[in-house]
């Protein structure tokens, strides 16, 4: 969808409206602006509309009910694997890893990663966690031996959080938890959305993490979770989506399948999904392509990242947002776009130099 003269003007409103807030105590950049009439952000019409087809407001955060099972031993980094509540009666099975070191007198800046789809309901937490799975994407160890606190969290559907009667398996399951949050009055995204924001309650209350400096990362559908929780969670000052911004003009040009969670209920009048991620500015945030990705056209995705950068440069921010385009590559995190990764949050969660690289 083409944006008029009118909307692109609304957006950009928007955009700087996130500008001008407060940063949180310490040593990392972010905020969000409240100077509009009533407490509410100046020009937040597109946001307003967002939350609301996402499925409106979200709940009173409640206690997350904290269980850790056990504390495991690993090279250079302690595994706690936990579960935590994000409504009543909805636990989320997370693994936490703790680089050695890193202590309540000792905290450390912390990341959560959000993991992917590829269809393979029995991962989740486990893959960046390093328990299962591709190393590619055992990205949450790679992070931990740098020297973050790293959360990895279950997406609703996958691995502990499969159907719990057994009834249905895999995208069965999955499809009936979109078609049951449409009835409901939202849909996956705001539930996903929900999740991670108490995912970044989980990671905040912790002794051993310095809250100021929080991040996210994600590849595929992690990419999607990074640039969809990057607007509702003003304590991330750091994100990074590794190859993953379908647009809905993409997606109707190339008759593309994708994840539940993309597709958002009326939004698509408004904006696009570029335009969502745009409402993170002006906080850090940098995202990975494959020109051959066939999940992500690369056409529509060069379109989307220009008007992405328009948003941070109206907002006074545009060295908070980069991306980079690996040629001939596709749906993947090459070494290129893993480098690109450590130096976006090394430059802004202010750690000191990487202990490790990922293999």
């Amino acid at each position: 969808m083409d944006s008029s003269r009118s909307d692109r003007r609304e957006f950009l409103q928007t955009s700087m409206a996130l500008a001008g807030g407060a940063a949180v105590a310490g040593g990392c950049a972010g905020g969000v602006s409240t100077d509009g009439a009533g407490g509410q952000p100046a020009g937040a019409s597109l946001r307003e509309k967002l939350l609301s087809c996402l499925g409106g407001a979200w709940p009173e955060a409640g206690d997350l009910r904290v269980k850790v099972a056990r504390t495991e031993k690993k090279d250079g980094y302690q595994c706690q694997p936990i579960s935590y509540e994000t409504q009543p009666g909805d636990r989320v099975a997370a693994v936490v890893l703790i680089p050695d070191g890193v202590s309540a007198t000792s905290p450390a800046a912390a990341i959560a990663v959000w993991h992917q789809h590829n269809g393979q309901y029995h991962l989740g937490k486990s893959e960046p966690a390093g328990l299962a799975g591709d190393k590619m994407h055992h990205t949450g160890v790679a992070l931990v031996k740098q020297g973050y606190v790293v959360l990895c969290p279950d997406a609703l559907c996958f691995e502990d959080r499969q159907d719990p009667t057994g009834k249905l398996k895999g995208g069965a399951y999955e499809r009936f938890e979109f078609l049951r949050s449409l009835v409901a009055g939202n849909c996956m995204a705001w539930r996903n959305i929900l999740d991670m924001r108490r995912a970044i309650d989980c990671l905040a209350a912790r002794s051993d993490v310095k809250a100021d400096c929080l991040g996210c990362y994600g590849h595929s559908m992690g990419s999607t979770h990074t640039w969809l929780v990057g607007p509702w969670e003003p304590r991330l000052k750091c994100m990074v989506g590794n190859c993953c911004l379908p647009t809905y003009s993409a997606i109707h040009r190339t008759r593309l399948l994708h994840c539940f969670p993309n597709f958002i209920p009326g939004f698509y009048q408004y904006g696009d999904t570029p335009d969502i991620a745009a409402l993170i500015a002006p906080r850090a945030l940098h995202l990975n392509f494959g020109e051959t990705d066939g999940g992500s056209p690369i056409k529509e995705v060069r379109e989307g990242v220009k008007r992405i950068a328009e948003a941070y440069a109206a907002a006074g921010a545009k060295d908070k947002f980069s991306y980079f385009v690996e040629p001939g590559t596709g749906h993947v995190l090459s070494k290129k776009m893993w480098a690109k990764t450590k130096a976006m949050f090394k430059k802004h969660l202010a750690l000191s130099t990487p202990k490790g690289e990922l293999s």
